[in-house]
């Protein structure tokens, strides 16, 4: 037995029993209608709501754009929308350019626009990126620049998929049915829009339950959102602040709501206790979270809401938002004054005719018109804003002033302002970050994620973090560690109880002979995406299946043409098979990537044309000059070359 084999076989043989596979549920979806039967008043709130309306049949009643004939000109591409034999359609560029006439076959949403769903060959429902503006009666484009056909950002393309990218949100029971051998989609869904069953789970077993079969624990669910502790808030007279009577016993509801908002990756299509049993949420990365966690990108709120004091205190969603409805329970500030005392407050901003959300839930628009609240109801930190770039809801009122005199006026008012965890990330102090127990558990794992050296006692300790999304940071950290010390440290999470940390074990410790079908099964689950077929590839690769390595390899790259770590990896299958010649023919048609340019130059040193890999190595160092590796390999190269 190798070394790392024998010291595999040891620490398994030290943890705790596998985790049981999950249960195969009997339970099956019995629609809305039987849901009302007992459930009328929920079922009178749900109607209407954008859960209700989140998907629709394109008919008179459900679309909301004008189809009279009206045009579009983005970029050069004009798109007439009208309606022909009783039906709605668009003319605009298709998959090879050219204007062709699509009907509409759904609505997608409701407020504050309306999307349009196109069904293709294959089972493919493509989203339109011409949207319709429900308050200012326009038709207007999501994209800024022009996107041609064949870009995977082209509405015919796979990033505007509606069964990979949408659809598990905007309707109820949804199976993808991705078909890998023939590349086609037989996507179900027990019913159209974001329906009971969507949340609360399928409910045969809560039928039978209500019929008096009193067998089922729970009732019949198999994820109780209701928490056991009282979910009641009052003021505190002495400080203002909200306090909750008894202490929050589970996340579920949370974990439920993050399933769709939040920025995810589905690992398992079926719903677990935590959301890491069936997605993995991002972490704070650059693009998606400014250095201190506040929103970027289109991130959602699960993400922002992790961070927030109130969660961590016991907030739920359903604390602020009428869950069936989805309206906000109270309007304006009594939203907030219902557990944080108003007198204690008044004032307390100096600031008049001011909302609380305008400065502790700052708004970022969205698709052109969607406006959205950072949900980490952070305090404002000008400050941060001077210290490291992020931004402040001081400013955005008081655009005509710096980031500096809104530092200076809160300091004046509320003194120094403490230190924020944003800053050390920002730093690269990632162990300050990972072992400060104030630091909200998203952040941790960020750090952890980041760090390239240890020390190792700091990941040992994010790795028995009662929190899953910590324990992950804590597994992305070993990557980076000696292969004895990453095997000791991470194989114990190989029976973690939470899926989605499993399944990250095992990839980490793939090498070394740990279990990876739960790892297999989680990129069978998105086959329909170049990055999970790499992943595939890179599995077979492991397991010597060269053949069905290149497969996946080449059909990543029939599904995006663009996607160069595909190239990459092919091109070094082929090294392991003596084939350069076709690695580097390969690679001179992949796209404009560091990457490439670096596998190229690389290859062509191996082969002894060292005046031609200098000006590919070149190039991944100007396409990527934070990359030292590249910077690295290129020096040596131009060492070899000097007399």
């Amino acid at each position: 037995m190798r070394p790392l084999l024998a010291v595999l076989a040891a620490v398994l043989a030290g943890c705790a029993p596998q985790p049981p596979a999950p249960p195969v549920s009997e339970n099956a979806f019995v629609g809305r209608q039987t849901c009302a039967g007992c459930h009328a008043n929920e079922d009178r709130l749900w109607q209407g709501s954008h859960h209700d309306l989140a998907m629709q049949e394109a008919t008179e009643a459900t679309v909301l754009g004008d189809f009279e004939g009206t045009t579009l000109t983005h970029f050069g591409t004009t798109s007439t929308f009208f309606r022909k034999n009783g039906r709605f359609f668009v003319r605009t560029d298709g998959p090879d350019g050219t204007l062709q006439e699509f009907p509409i076959a759904y609505t997608f949403g409701v407020a504050p626009l309306q999307q349009y769903l196109v069904e293709m060959p294959g089972g493919r429902l493509q989203t339109l990126p011409l949207c319709w503006d429900v308050e200012g009666k326009r038709w207007f484009h999501l994209y800024s620049e022009a996107v041609p056909a064949g870009d995977p950002l082209h509405w015919t393309g796979p990033n505007q998929n509606w069964n990979y990218m949408c659809a598990e949100c905007h309707s109820t029971g949804v199976r993808k049915g991705y078909q890998a051998a023939e590349n086609v989609y037989k996507t179900t869904w027990s019913e159209i829009d974001v329906s009971c069953e969507a949340c609360h789970g399928a409910g045969s077993k809560h039928v039978a339950w209500a019929k008096g079969d009193r067998k089922e624990d729970g009732k019949g669910f198999e994820i109780r959102l209701k928490d056991s502790g009282r979910g009641t808030w009052i003021a505190d007279p002495a400080t203002g602040l909200g306090k909750r009577l008894a202490p929050r016993v589970t996340t579920n509801e949370v974990e439920t709501c993050g399933r769709c908002h939040a920025r995810r990756t589905v690992i398992q299509e079926s719903q677990g206790p935590a959301l890491l049993d069936s997605h993995r949420p991002a972490l704070l990365e650059p693009g998606l979270y400014h250095a201190d966690g506040q929103i970027d990108g289109e991130v959602y709120e699960y993400g922002s809401f992790l961070q927030s004091r109130m969660y961590h205190e016991g907030v739920t969603c359903s604390d602020c938002h009428e869950p069936h409805s989805q309206t906000l329970k109270r309007s304006g500030d009594a939203l907030c004054t219902h557990c944080h005392s108003a007198p204690k407050l008044d004032g307390h901003d100096n600031h008049q005719n001011v909302q609380c959300v305008d400065c502790h839930m700052p708004e970022k628009t969205y698709m052109g018109v969607d406006g959205r609240r950072d949900h980490s109801l952070r305090v404002p930190r000008p400050d941060l804003t001077v210290k490291i770039g992020s931004p402040n809801a001081c400013n955005d009122c008081h655009s005509d002033r710096s980031a500096k005199w809104a530092a200076a006026k809160v300091e004046e008012w509320y003194g120094p302002r403490k230190p924020h965890w944003g800053e050390a990330l920002h730093a690269g102090q990632y162990a300050a970050v990972a072992t400060d127990p104030e630091v909200p558990g998203i952040a941790r794992a960020t750090a952890l994620s980041r760090m390239r050296s240890g020390p190792e006692n700091v990941i040992e300790s994010g790795l028995r973090d009662p929190d899953p999304l910590v324990r992950l940071g804590g597994i992305l950290a070993t990557e980076s560690l000696e292969p004895e010390a990453r095997l000791r440290l991470a194989s114990p999470l190989l029976t973690d109880p939470v899926r989605g940390v499993r399944i990250e074990a095992a990839r980490i410790l793939a090498g070394d002979g740990a279990p990876l079908a739960e790892y297999q099964s989680a990129q069978e689950t998105n086959s329909d995406r170049p990055e999970a077929l790499l992943n595939l590839g890179w599995l077979a690769a492991l397991r010597n299946d060269l053949a069905g390595a290149e497969a996946s390899y080449r059909k990543a790259l029939r599904l995006d043409p663009g996607f160069a770590p595909a190239y990459v990896n092919l091109a070094d299958l082929y090294r392991l098979q003596g084939r350069d010649a076709e690695g580097e023919a390969l690679l001179r048609q992949a796209p404009d990537n560091a990457a490439v340019h670096h596998a190229l130059g690389l290859l062509l040193v191996r082969l002894g044309r060292l005046d031609e890999a200098l000006p590919e190595l070149a190039r991944a160092v100007e396409l990527a000059p934070g990359e030292a590796r590249y910077a690295y390999v290129y020096e040596v190269a131009l060492s070899e070359r000097r007399p």
